[in-house]
């Protein structure tokens, strides 16, 4: 009679262990696929590229959502600084990129130099017959020059390099309206708010609205570079690494590179 009881007992035993695992392999299931939003801070530039890969991602990794923070490289810099949450940093210029890196929030291991782009003076399309390029900005006829803040913005950063190569910056600076980011300055240019605008090729190639007149010469600026890389303190490690690995797949350089982006080796 005992020797029963303690069979019984025994197999009442593994059925609850059986069970405890059972339902503890299923919560551990559950877990896994609970939805992990990342959020990526990046330039304002990027933004119809990466809003493309984001589809394409995010039917692929079904559990994982993507946040992106699109502005200026140098405000998003300082956010990062100051605390503001971010898994992921894609900046438009080194300079606002290596400052984070030299701090220790990013890894320089979790880091590439991924793309390239061009400067490029734009018009309304109505105007482009009296604008013909960097030179016309200093004629009496154009009254507004948008750029991005060169403190803050790389496309404001290169294009005012460019013109002080080209000995314009002290006869067109009392005409020009800063923005806060470049898609602000194609935006102004759209509205024939003002008479040009110096943006990112890629910038410009989204838009019907307006018209590439000139395209400034690699050597007249700081080499245009787009780093991106892993936050050093993100919350969701796993998922970071995997997408800031997946921005380098091929289908995603030919996202990139469909947008006019110059692809880094």
């Amino acid at each position: 009679m005992k020797h029963s009881i303690r069979i019984i007992m025994s197999v009442l035993l593994c059925a609850s262990l059986l069970f405890i695992f059972a339902c503890t392999n299923q919560a551990g299931k559950q877990e896994s696929k609970k939805t992990v939003t990342l959020t990526i801070s990046a330039a304002a530039s990027l933004q119809d590229a990466l809003t493309e890969i984001q589809k394409k991602y995010e039917k692929e990794h079904k559990n994982i959502k993507l946040a992106f923070n699109f502005g200026s490289s140098g405000a998003l810099q300082q956010q990062i600084e100051q605390g503001a949450p971010a898994d992921l940093f894609f900046s438009a210029a080194e300079n606002k990129f290596r400052p984070l890196v030299d701090k220790g929030l990013i890894n320089k291991k979790e880091s590439k130099n991924l793309l390239g782009n061009e400067i490029v003076l734009i018009v309304p399309k109505d105007k482009a017959d009296t604008i013909k390029g960097f030179p016309s900005l200093a004629n009496s006829n154009v009254k507004q020059l948008a750029i991005g803040n060169p403190e803050t913005t790389p496309a404001g950063q290169y294009g005012k390099q460019t013109l002080a190569k080209l000995n314009l910056w002290t006869k067109v600076k009392g005409k020009i309206v800063y923005t806060k980011d470049v898609r602000q300055v194609l935006s102004y240019v759209e509205t024939n708010s003002v008479d040009a605008g110096i943006v990112f090729k890629t910038d410009a190639q989204v838009s019907d609205k307006v018209k590439i007149v000139d395209t400034a010469s690699a050597n007249m600026h700081d080499p245009i570079i787009y780093p991106v890389g892993i936050i050093k303190n993100t919350k969701h490690k796993t998922e970071a690494t995997d997408f800031y690995q997946y921005l380098q797949t091929k289908d995603s350089l030919q996202i990139f590179a469909k947008y006019g982006f110059k692809i880094l080796k």
